[in-house]
């Protein structure tokens, strides 16, 4: 029998798409996940299914799609007992599985299934929480400061230099928890970690050799502006506005930090897999990595900020799978086919020879590098039933190639050729040309709804819901009262 494979999962935290260098981006260096890629498989029709951090994890920790897990908008704060988790499935088959940093959950410290945790949850203190890295922090400063004195926000637009020593940012920090769970593992298991880096999520604040590629850089992308976003250009003085038209210079310093804090965690990426290589001889040719984010962050894109949106910026996300050596697939391969987080579950299982439970809706990725396409998926549905207000909400569904929006308060619809428009600044939901194409999408998503028992689907019509649709499904209720009776 084949030697079980290690298994890393590493996530980024509000990272677009199209911020690779293997995915064609102008200006920005990934090196090490280009390496990464070259390895193995890139995914370029990646998608978050809720672009928002609390649902989009739990679709990374169960394998449910979100009407299954419940989550369909950012809510829910209740610990859950899912039917079955992805590293209470790894611990179950003998793996030591470690969470290191960002993982969103409620309560933080619910394990779900983890043998152990170590947490940056950036700001976030309920109750008696503290994280560890603020436990870190706190202890190993070197003045009188505090992690947050740049002054710059959670959500905001605006970016700076960390005023923090490079080994005191939790970029670092993050990387360091994951050599220490490598130094310290049980070496008679197979190891599961799940390495989750809180940035480049605002603040934009990358250390100041990173701030310094790119601020002064001509080439930075201006914000795309759609021929429909006319209606969000107005100038919002709140520095938390999900929706302002600021200045080029303004984005292009947001952009500068953005890009800054994604090549920061790539060298840091680089720096853990050093370690694991040369401390563990063998161990690191026998990992399987996936990299991916939890969602995208619309940049100024359409006067757009942060992410709950169905556009590209805010639900496309990077999708890359190194192999262990000698696995015998195709590497620096390209796969067409949608994939969502939801296939994160079912890839690592099927990589680690465990069984599949029944509960999980993602597939296989390694099916496709198998040459198994007949059975896969034709789209990725997603939603988020509140954007910053209700009257944003919306749902999608797309191929890669185009995408279909519905906003269920109004009816309203778009619709996007991303083959030939791939920063959505032509709305074709009115062309003429389109209407056949519309009508397929209309009818998909409507089918999805009915499907499910979502009362956005009747009848084989999409029904606009003017109060709000559903944040929570009822499968949210099932398995929080599961939680609750097991706690009794």
């Amino acid at each position: 029998m084949p030697k079980r494979p290690n298994l890393l999962l590493i996530t980024t935290d509000q990272q677009r798409g199209d911020c690779l260098g293997c995915d064609g981006h102008p200006v920005l260096a990934t090196p090490y996940l280009d390496e990464l890629a070259e390895g193995g498989a890139r995914f370029p029709h990646a998608y978050t299914s809720v672009p928002s951090c609390t649902p989009a994890r739990a679709g990374i920790v169960t394998g449910m799609d979100q009407w299954n897990h419940g989550r369909l908008t950012m809510t829910g704060s209740d610990p859950l007992e899912y039917p079955a988790t992805l590293p209470g499935e790894l611990a179950k088959a003998g793996y030591h599985t470690q969470a290191v940093g960002k993982m969103h959950h409620a309560p933080h410290r619910r394990l779900y299934g983890f043998h152990h945790m170590v947490l940056d949850e950036s700001g976030r203190r309920t109750g008696n929480f503290v994280s560890d890295y603020h436990t870190f922090f706190d202890k190993h400063k070197e003045g009188e400061y505090g992690y947050r004195d740049h002054s710059i926000d959670w959500n905001s637009w605006m970016a700076r230099p960390s005023h923090l020593p490079e080994h005191l940012h939790p970029t670092h920090w993050t990387a360091s928890e994951g050599i220490k769970f490598l130094e310290q593992r049980d070496p008679t298991k197979p190891f599961f970690m799940w390495l989750s880096f809180a940035r480049p999520h605002s603040p934009y604040d990358p250390p100041q050799a990173y701030w310094d590629m790119y601020i002064d850089h001509p080439d930075i992308p201006k914000a795309a502006v759609g021929d429909w976003a006319e209606r969000y250009d107005q100038k919002i003085a709140n520095v938390n506005a999900p929706r302002s038209h600021r200045t080029d210079a303004e984005t292009h310093r947001g952009r500068a930090g953005y890009y800054g804090n994604i090549t920061f965690i790539d060298h840091q990426i680089g720096r853990v897999l050093y370690e694991l290589r040369h401390r563990d001889p063998g161990a690191l040719a026998n990992t399987l990595i996936i990299f991916t984010s939890d969602h995208g962050d619309m940049m100024g894109d359409h006067h757009h900020w942060r992410k709950t949106y169905a556009y590209e910026g805010s639900a496309r996300i990077p999708f890359l799978i190194k192999y262990p050596n000698g696995w015998d697939f195709e590497q620096n391969a390209v796969y067409d086919q949608p994939v969502e987080l939801r296939d994160i579950m079912p890839t690592l299982l099927d990589a680690a020879g465990v069984d599949i439970p029944d509960s999980v809706d993602g597939q296989s990725l390694l099916d496709l590098a198998r040459g198994k396409t007949d059975d896969w998926r034709n789209c990725v549905q997603g939603e988020h039933t509140t954007c910053y207000d209700k009257e944003h909400g919306m749902q999608y569904v797309t191929d890669g190639h185009e995408k279909y929006i519905w906003f269920h308060h109004t009816g309203e619809e778009q619709f996007f050729n991303l083959d030939q428009d791939p920063l959505e600044c032509q709305e074709l939901s009115k062309h003429p040309d389109s209407q056949e194409r519309v009508a397929l999408w209309r009818s998909r998503l409507a089918d999805i709804n009915e499907r499910r028992g979502d009362p956005r689907g009747q009848n084989g019509q999409l029904v606009p819901q003017p109060d709000g649709a559903l944040s929570l499904s009822p499968n949210y209720t099932k398995w929080k009262e599961q939680a609750a009776a097991l706690m009794d």
